[in-house]
């Protein structure tokens, strides 16, 4: 068994082990979970939670305001390359009216471009075919 840190903690890990156990066990791949692989994933989480936070808190503006916010969070999944990976997860918050504002231009974008083609097509079929220029 892994040897586990002592002292003045006194747990090992912060993380709710008997979660960790159910995200795991979620996986098809999953039959069994050893103490040990589900101890240190749980430490490699937290190890990994905490980086991400010292690092947002760093390169973001949580040292002016003193504190830790989502946007510092999203920012550096947006610009860091290591944690690129969790953008989506971790998507810039914007207002829901400029949400709405994208979807209508998109539809509008959607539209206009289903025209062009359709203009395209009809233009192909106007076209006359000369049969005498392949000989």
């Amino acid at each position: 068994m892994a040897a586990r840190p002592s002292g003045a903690e006194s747990r090992p890990v912060s993380l709710p082990l008997s979660r960790i156990r159910v995200i795991m066990k979620s996986s098809p791949e999953v039959s069994s979970i050893n103490q040990d692989a589900l101890f240190l994933t749980a430490k490699a989480t937290e190890l990994f939670v905490q980086y991400l936070a010292a690092y947002s808190y760093k390169h973001g503006r949580g040292k002016e305001k003193n504190a830790l916010t989502y946007s510092d969070l999203s920012h550096t999944a947006e610009e860091c390359e290591t944690f690129q990976f969790l953008a989506d997860i971790l998507p810039k918050k914007i207002l829901a009216s400029k949400y709405l504002k994208m979807l209508e231009k998109e539809k509008r974008e959607g539209e206009v471009r289903e025209d062009d083609e359709e203009d395209e097509e009809e233009e192909d079929e106007d076209e006359p075919v000369d049969e005498d220029a392949g000989s």
